[in-house]
């Protein structure tokens, strides 16, 4: 019978709260410590996770140099779409601001994803992916953001000035001509998408598959930046 194996926990800078990695059976587990039980992520479900690099990297696939920026680590499977999807001259920047995410990725859960932390295309930078974004502008191709749950954060209460009209107005000047946003949420919320719309995009929330092609569906809205 399989069980949770608690096998780290990581502080998250700024904040008192705490994540936790578990091995459950075959597979890994992250959940908030302290918190009702529920997991944030797993590594048997990862498909929103590769849909929210997948389908914006596919849209940039043909450009040169092509640069992009990820928030959030996570297990490592948007990271690793990203680079299945981009060419051999790209860089994926990929912003995390939990350091024992980093290191937990550079263990045996890494395998998981191919250990992509590895791949030589990849940049890490160890801290909030809002303060990157604040210093850029015209940098990126695509910027991916799965920080939290969505537009309302949960595990830190200053996740919420990348799901404001500020943060997204940042965004828009971060991107090249052309360039696309992809934002990831465990549900819909039509208010959100009217943001990133008056926010200088044109945008589509699309739904995903949690796993396979049933069962929980989670939202990425999928936003091209306007002239």
């Amino acid at each position: 019978m399989k069980r949770f194996v608690l096998l780290d926990t990581a502080e998250i800078p700024g904040t008192q709260g705490a994540l936790c990695l578990f091995e459950y059976g075959d597979d890994f587990v992250i959940k908030i410590a302290g918190g009702d039980g529920g997991q944030l992520m797993n590594t048997r479900m990862h498909g929103s996770e590769d849909a929210l690099a997948a389908i914006p990297c596919k849209k940039i696939a043909s450009r040169a140099n092509a640069r992009v920026l990820i928030g959030g680590l996570g297990m490592g499977f948007t990271l690793a779409s990203a680079l299945a999807h981009l060419r051999a001259d790209a860089e994926v920047a990929v912003a995390e601001l939990v350091p024992g995410v980093v290191g937990w990725n550079r263990g045996p859960l890494g395998a998981k994803s191919s250990y992509p932390l590895s791949d030589p295309r990849t940049r890490l930078i160890q801290g909030d992916v809002a303060e990157v974004l604040k210093s850029q502008n015209a940098a990126y191709d695509a910027i991916m953001l799965d920080v939290d749950n969505g537009p309302e954060g949960l595990t830190q209460k200053s996740n919420s000035w990348l799901y404001s009209a500020a943060g997204l107005h940042q965004c828009h000047r971060a991107l090249r001509a052309g360039g696309m946003l992809a934002v990831w949420s465990s549900s819909a919320d039509r208010k959100f998408t009217e943001m990133v719309s008056r926010a200088g995009f044109s945008v589509e929330p699309v739904q995903v598959y949690a796993h396979g092609n049933r069962g929980t569906r989670h939202t990425i809205w999928i936003a091209q930046k306007r002239a």
